[in-house]
């Protein structure tokens, strides 16, 4: 099969942004001017294309991330078909709550337009959506919307992201007018104004740069330019000897900058104004890589554990990742795939190399938000969704079965709120089991246990709007009636010292004994330092659990070795000052004995278990509470009342900044202390203030409150 779009007019990309700065409405008009939909959703009103959940539509926020293919031919040679491009588009959510979505949307896509509300600047949730964009080296550019608002400033918005996220930000544009006034943008290259006119912005009229605008213009365009060439020595040379860099080769050279995370380009305008958008999309085609831009996908031999490469190519060896599994009512499970190589045809056998089956794909699906295209054959470089596919998880890796290579996995984050949770009646308890399992193989951070002590299910996530959402998600979806509990802080235990210990684990009740006897000695996990890789005799997991193997000359047989590690960890299950699951500990098993006919597999496993538990009783055991970056933004007058209220929580005030007509109040405090604060908030501001949280970080429990919450937990 012959794919019908060269591989290097894909734009595989993403809208992130905190919450609120205007992403949904922005892919809206990304929709509309690609002919992808012939009317403009809005958020506001519930009727945006890729906030199709209900929740998302009643709630105003988006809760999933959203897939869609448009296609675009830029505006500044609309007729020239040799330009037009394929966009694969993911809008994703902005709130804290849903950050494994931007999290796993990354880790498979090239490129991220990054947007960022005009007035508010770089807020909590931008900061983070960049981190993640960094961890996994994704070019970006910027666009600042709302420039139409009240207060809104592009210079300080453009300012707080040279501030706060990166030295690299370069103006592409500036704004023609400003707040209710606005009408159009600067485009710093071709020096040229333009603005929107005609049905939904969709005439875009070339005009002079205004007088008043133009020393500006000029004097941001040699900014620009001098960044632009500060890596090329042959443009630098001829820019300094008063030769006229020509646009084609500033367009190329700012392309190769941003595709090298050296330049992030940024734009302005208005979504909701409909100002701006069209050239934010030539800028994907002119400045965003394509598939075959960025460096090949890296991964392990499944067989002999060298890496591996895969290049973004039909003719390699298939390669996927599993980035995203939802329940489709009309289809049952997919999975959203992205493919780095090779070919994937509808009705092919895959293998997964996590399982080491071969597994069949029965239809492959071209996704539209909620709405769905058959299609035969995916190609390297496309995120795409199969059906058809039985046991499959985040994160695994799909390929052919003649060349098998295991992809890095994406690693997200561990909750940090719980809440018990039990079946209304005899007939939902059945359907509760099916409702929460699908729920969390389709959310990797969302997780379900039973509580060892009451049996009870406890549910876990990042957040009470997290949990919120799921309950929901099982009465509409499942038809789930269930009983809540109050949320719960997800405290965890670490231990600050080293210790050893010795078990003997000996039991002998006629016929054969059991026998396992190991010495151990533990410590806090050491952070490892850049480029760093661990011996052989090492193993660490997500957990913070590192296994350390020092038994020498067979004194503990290689096959009770594993038991032990499992006794290891199912020590630190239940830690030894709250009962809570301890991390980020270091077990070095180095002696032991064993006996030919009693010891087995069990005895060694529960002497681990109790020698670990022995150890860390020994080890300066401590309770850890999950500390939340929160950002609480208030009119001036209730800034008093504000940062008392965030000290008496325990908090650290970390600074304010001034926002438009408003303040910020950046600050870390304990997640346990927060539970409820937007009545607090709302109450001190006259229902003026707002704040958004994030976590941040686990911390030592102070004694005396380490002390009460070990006495509720008795």
């Amino acid at each position: 099969m012959q794919r019908d779009y060269p591989l290097e007019k894909v734009r595989n990309f993403g809208i992130v942004a905190h919450v609120d700065a205007g992403k949904t409405t922005t892919t809206e008009r990304i929709l509309y001017y690609t002919g992808r939909s012939h009317k403009m959703g809005e958020t506001h009103d519930g009727s945006a294309v890729m906030d199709w959940m209900e929740q998302e539509q009643e709630r105003g926020i988006t809760i999933t991330s959203a897939a869609t293919t448009c296609f675009w031919t830029p505006t500044y040679d609309p007729t020239n078909q040799q330009l037009k491009h394929r966009f694969n588009i993911i809008d994703t959510p902005g709130h804290v709550d849903f950050t494994a979505e931007v999290e796993r949307s990354l880790k498979v896509l090239d490129g991220a337009v990054v947007v960022f509300d005009g007035q508010a600047g770089v807020e909590p949730q931008s900061e983070t959506v960049w981190r993640q964009a960094d961890k996994y080296h994704v070019p970006r550019m910027c666009f600042i919307n709302k420039l139409d608002k009240v207060g809104a400033d592009f210079d300080k918005a453009f300012q707080s992201i040279i501030n706060r996220l990166t030295p690299h930000a370069v103006m592409a544009q500036i704004p023609v007018g400003f707040e209710s006034s606005l009408s159009g943008v600067v485009d710093l290259l071709t020096m040229k104004a333009y603005r929107f006119e005609g049905n939904m912005g969709n005439e875009i009229i070339e005009f002079d740069i205004p007088e008043d605008l133009k020393a500006r213009a000029e004097e941001k365009r040699a900014l620009f330019v001098e960044k632009i060439i500060e890596n090329n020595e042959e443009l630098m040379n001829a820019y300094f000897e008063g030769e006229e860099i020509p646009l084609d080769k500033l367009k190329s050279e700012l392309r190769k900058q941003v595709i090298a995370n050296n330049l992030v380009p940024v734009f302005g305008g208005s979504s909701f104004k409909n100002i701006g958008v069209q050239l934010v999309l030539n800028a994907v085609v002119d400045y965003m890589p394509s598939p075959v831009d960025i460096p090949p996908v890296k991964g392990k031999n499944a067989k002999t554990g060298e890496e591996v490469e895969r290049k973004a190519s039909d003719s390699e060896p298939f390669s996927a990742l599993a980035f995203k599994l939802a329940v489709d009512p009309f289809v049952g499970q997919i999975t959203f795939l992205r493919i780095y190589s090779g070919v994937l045809e509808a009705g092919s056998y895959v293998l997964n190399t996590r399982t080491g089956d071969k597994e069949r794909v029965g239809r492959l699906l071209q996704m539209h938000a909620n709405e769905r295209e058959e299609v035969k054959a995916a190609y390297a470089g496309e995120i795409v969704a199969a059906v058809g596919l039985k046991d499959i998880k985040t994160s695994d890796t799909l390929c052919d079965p003649a060349s098998p290579v295991i992809l890095d996995e994406i690693i997200f984050p561990e909750p940090v709120v719980s809440l018990k949770i039990e079946p209304k009646t005899k007939a939902d308890q059945e359907k509760m089991g099916i409702a929460l399992s699908r729920l969390a193989a389709e959310d990797p951070t969302f997780k379900v246990s039973t509580d060892a002590e009451t049996l009870d299910t406890v549910i876990s996530g990042m957040g009470e709007l997290h949990l919120d959402i799921i309950v929901e998600r099982m009465k509409r979806e499942f038809g789930v009636e269930a009983n809540v509990g109050a949320p719960q802080v997800a405290y965890r235990e670490t231990i600050l010292g080293n210790a050893s210990a010795e078990e003997k684990y000996i039991k002998q009740s006629g016929g054969r004994g059991q026998y396992g006897h190991v010495k151990i000695n533990i410590s806090p996990l050491r952070e490892l330092a850049e480029g760093e890789t661990l011996p052989k005799n090492v193993k660490r997991d997500e957990d913070g659990f590192e296994f350390v193997n020092n038994i020498k000359g067979g004194v503990i047989p290689s096959e009770y070795i594993p038991a032990c590690e499992k006794g290891f960890k199912e020590g630190m299950q239940r830690g030894v000052v709250a009962g809570y699951p301890m991390v980020n500990v270091s077990v070095d098993l180095y002696d032991g004995t064993y006996h030919e006919v009693d010891s087995s597999e069990i005895a060694f496993k529960i002497a681990s278990s109790k020698a670990f538990q022995d150890a860390a009783r020994q080890a300066n055991p401590v309770l850890l509470e999950p500390m939340m970056k929160v950002e609480v933004v208030v009119p001036e007058e209730h800034i008093g009342d504000v940062t008392g209220d965030i000290s008496s929580k325990r908090g650290l005030v970390e600074g304010v900044d001034e926002k438009g007509m408003v303040q910020a109040v950046r600050a870390t405090v304990p997640l346990s202390e927060m539970f409820g604060y937007i009545n607090n908030l709302r109450s001190m501001t006259s229902g003026r203030g707002q704040f958004t949280m994030e976590f941040s970080r686990y911390d030592v429990v102070p004694k005396n409150v380490a002390d009460e919450i070990i006495k509720k937990r008795s």
